[in-house]
């Protein structure tokens, strides 16, 4: 069957371009493979049909029928998994492309959450809270600025799937500025947003949502 996706029918503008499909489409981009997306609303997502799917009623889910999947993460790596576009045959690189797909979700997108949702709490408190969560998330980005340093990609010269959700991460802090203080960072996330499946993955998400636009 071909690859089925789902996304959001719509979603207000300051979400559109980093719904999570989005990650998923970049990577079936990258990859080469056809799929098909499956628009969902919020009546869709409570629905006992595709809490089958997706327990938790958010996007996306996947399937490909040999898998039904959900989870960004999980799937990206389903996907590199077929792919030598997203990650090396050899055992020992297909590990370490794991790694870093796990080190983006797990040990710089969550700090970099804490800022976001800071940020547009609106409310006094946040202020104040604000310098220790940006010290925290910038412990994390020094870290992996250092590793960047002059580097394309994080393992050398090839892009992987470690890239690609790293850059996925790293582009939701853009408008809080915190990027400015790690110059290699933001030159390597443009770099990877320079690529061509990247911006057909986005304009494929911002079609739909163009379509879709309320009244």
């Amino acid at each position: 069957m071909t690859i089925q996706l789902t996304a959001f029918r719509w979603v207000p503008p300051f979400a559109q371009g980093y719904v999570r499909d989005l990650r998923i489409r970049w990577a079936l981009e990258e990859a080469g493979l056809p799929y098909e997306v499956v628009l969902v609303d919020g009546e869709a997502l409570a629905s006992d049909h595709h809490r089958q799917w997706q327990p938790f009623g958010q996007v996306p889910a996947y399937r490909d029928g040999e898998v039904e999947m959900f989870e960004s993460g999980a799937i990206v790596l389903h996907i590199a998994a077929k792919s030598d576009a997203l990650s090396p045959r050899d055992p020992a690189g297909a590990a370490r492309v794991a790694t870093w797909v796990l080190a983006a979700l797990n040990s710089i997108e969550p700090h970099a959450q804490n800022l976001i949702e800071l940020d547009d709490s609106g409310e006094a408190w946040a202020v104040d809270r604000r310098p220790q969560v940006r010290a925290k998330l910038d412990r994390r980005l020094e870290g992996l600025s250092v590793w960047l340093g002059e580097k394309d990609y994080l393992e050398g010269d090839a892009f992987t799937a470690g890239d690609l959700m790293m850059t996925a991460v790293l582009r939701e802090l853009v408008d809080s500025g915190t990027l400015k203080a790690f110059p290699n960072l933001d030159a390597y996330r443009v770099r990877c947003e320079a690529r061509p499946a990247f911006a057909r993955a986005l304009e494929g998400q911002m079609a739909a949502f163009r379509a879709n636009a309320p009244g």
